[in-house]
């Protein structure tokens, strides 16, 4: 199972959407690199050709390209840890609403038709991939305006991740290789783009033709973005036939606590430590949990009871785990999920 990144990788820690609004730094944060950004953009061309990446690809995307001082704010900006979670009800509250779900039920009745295909081909449910689909980009309204390249180049120019944002750029001359027009590379300040907010190197490996016509087009096909979306969740490993998890009510006085996880997690620690240890269904039954939706009592789940003593409770799967490699945020999960489950009512 290979790890992929999109946007929401890069914002792990972060509860907020990802198009939020932060305060700009001040741009003479932008000048402080020992390098030149010209001389850094040479470097770049180097190491693509190395790659066999074509003139004309390092030609069309790095000419003319300067340094974007908005987007070292914005990723200068992002908080770190904040300390003790917020509760979880009031961002499901906001983030499943009324309106999210009603557009996501319109978009499945109107997308019907190539459903079934893409379901059987990839294992996904689709109102999985809707819900990743309605929360990246609200169903496509919006994906973002920066140029790509300029942001790539300012956030490995920077330096903080330079490795990482130097690979995404040099994926960004492959994908125009590959025939995607330079004109059509806009998107996050992050360099993610498209209805399903896909980096370069995941739309290099992942992003699929869903529609027929020979191009895996994320930016306008709906077709190719689920199927896109779903040849995410299969290439992270999700399990057919099983839910994300399912509600599930708890005995009187019963301690979560007390089955805590012993496990230390080598990425999304903080997010993790907060599921219980993992036990078959059937065990979760004996000890007086009983699910609220329909699961096998043999398959593992986690106890996660996100605000507390007296809230709501549920039994997550390993399917959840896969949808934290979208973004490892237990909002993020959560949210996706619950939404999945409305759209499909």
């Amino acid at each position: 199972m290979t790890p992929v990144i999109t946007l929401a990788a890069f914002m792990r820690s972060l509860r907020l959407p990802v198009f939020a609004v932060v305060l700009a730094l001040p741009a003479a944060q932008a000048c402080a690199q020992p390098e030149s950004f010209p001389d850094y953009l040479r470097t770049v061309a180097s190491h693509a050709r190395s790659q066999s990446v074509s003139e004309a690809a390092i030609t069309s995307v790095l000419t003319g390209l300067t340094p974007n001082e908005r987007v070292i704010a914005l990723d200068t900006s992002q908080p770190g840890s904040r300390g003790a979670p917020p509760p979880l009800a009031p961002y499901i509250a906001q983030h499943v609403g009324s309106s999210i779900v009603a557009r996501g039920k319109s978009r499945y009745t109107s997308l019907a038709s190539i459903l079934p295909q893409i379901e059987r081909r990839y294992g996904v449910p689709a109102p999985i991939l809707f819900a990743i689909w309605g929360h990246e980009t609200n169903f496509g309204s919006y994906t973002g305006d920066f140029d790509l390249a300029r942001s790539l180049a300012t956030l490995a120019w920077e330096g903080r991740r330079r490795e990482l944002f130097e690979s995404e750029l040099i994926a960004l001359m492959k994908m125009v290789d590959r025939g995607v027009p330079r004109s059509q590379l806009k998107g996050s300040w992050a360099g993610a783009f498209g209805y399903p907010q896909f980096l370069p190197s995941v739309y290099l490996r992942l992003a699929v033709d869903g529609d027929g016509d020979g191009r895996a087009d994320i930016f306008s096909s709906s077709a190719d973005t689920l199927a896109s979306i779903a040849n995410y969740f299969r290439d992270a490993g999700w399990r057919t036939g099983e839910p994300w998890g399912v509600r599930a009510s708890l005995p009187s006085g019963f301690n979560v606590n007390a089955y805590a996880t012993k496990l230390s997690s080598p990425s999304c620690a903080a997010v993790h430590a907060r599921h219980s240890q993992w036990k078959p269904v059937s065990q979760w039954r004996a000890l007086g949990v009983a699910p609220q939706g329909a699961i096998g009592g043999d398959v593992l789940a986690s106890l996660f009871q996100p605000d507390g003593p007296g809230t709501p409770a549920y039994l997550l799967t390993g399917n959840y785990r896969v949808i934290l490699q979208y973004n490892c945020s237990n909002y993020y999960a959560m949210s996706v999920g619950l939404l999945a489950d409305e759209i499909a009512r």
